[in-house]
């Protein structure tokens, strides 16, 4: 199953509390200013902000555990890959490959950055309702199109999901099972053509649905946001945040070029 970013929206916490826009666009600056980041210490310290905001969060630790593994998954072979093809020079050699140490160090910068965005943005949209989140991103002028293809990815991919479910369970009672062979093969392409088809009737359907209902191109809400004094604290303390990262990364950066650490 994939991750229910929102199943835990409901818990209590300052960062649930937080009006969405200001906690979207500030930890979303945040965000950005950890992408930017160029040394390994200030890369740690924006990992240990993100394990705070999640601490706060209150959001279970397996929700967030399974919420990392997919990123893991991606970034994890960055260890074997940028020691073996950084260019330049190599410091030793691994099984006859060339090992750069100035390759694992760029490619533990590159996890450690990425692992810090994920648990940032599962702090941001693990602590709201989706379509909340969707909503306030609208409130940030974000383009209508892009938030339309959010939602509805998010809602049909369950549904996509189950109608592959039902259709491996309707397999298996036929008495289908998979083994190495041509018959299997067919099958599965047939279970692939006909999962597509149901899936392009199906937007038809919906499609249609919305139409009749005075679908134009956009979606209105009637939820209104409301921003206290506070949201305004949490969310000039999380600019602030970013700015000092950037700043202290910059003169860290400078003080390494010229040690020639850098």
């Amino acid at each position: 199953m994939p991750l229910d970013i929102d199943r835990y929206a409901h818990i209590r916490s300052p960062i649930q509390r937080w009006d969405p826009r200001l906690k979207i666009f500030s930890l979303g600056l945040l965000i950005i200013g950890v992408a930017l980041l160029k040394t390994l210490p200030m890369s740690a310290v924006a990992l240990g902000i993100a394990v705070v905001l999640l601490m706060i969060s209150k959001l279970p630790r397996q929700f967030i555990i399974h919420g990392l593994e997919g990123a893991m998954i991606f970034l994890l072979p960055f260890f074997l890959i940028m020691p073996f093809t950084y260019p330049g020079e190599s410091n030793a050699y691994f099984l006859g490959l060339p090992f750069a140490w100035e390759g694992l160090r760029f490619a533990t910068l590159i996890v450690v950055k990425a692992t810090a965005i994920v648990m940032t943005s599962i702090a941001i949209f693990g602590s709201s309702r989706f379509d909340v989140s969707m909503i306030a991103l609208q409130h940030l002028k974000c383009p209508s199109i892009l938030i339309q293809m959010l939602l509805f990815t998010y809602r049909y991919t369950f549904t996509f999901l189950d109608e592959m479910h039902r259709m491996r369970v309707s397999m298996s009672v036929r008495g289908f099972i998979p083994k190495t062979n041509s018959y299997t093969l067919r099958t599965f392409g047939n279970f692939v053509g006909t999962l597509l088809v149901r899936s392009f009737e199906r937007t038809e359907r919906v499609y249609n649905a919305m139409l009749s209902k005075g679908y134009q191109g956009e979606f209105h809400s009637l939820l209104i946001f409301n921003s206290n004094y506070y949201d305004w604290i949490k969310a000039a303390f999380a600019i602030l945040l970013a700015a000092g990262l950037l700043t202290v990364d910059i003169g860290g950066g400078f003080i390494h070029a010229e040690a020639g650490w850098y």
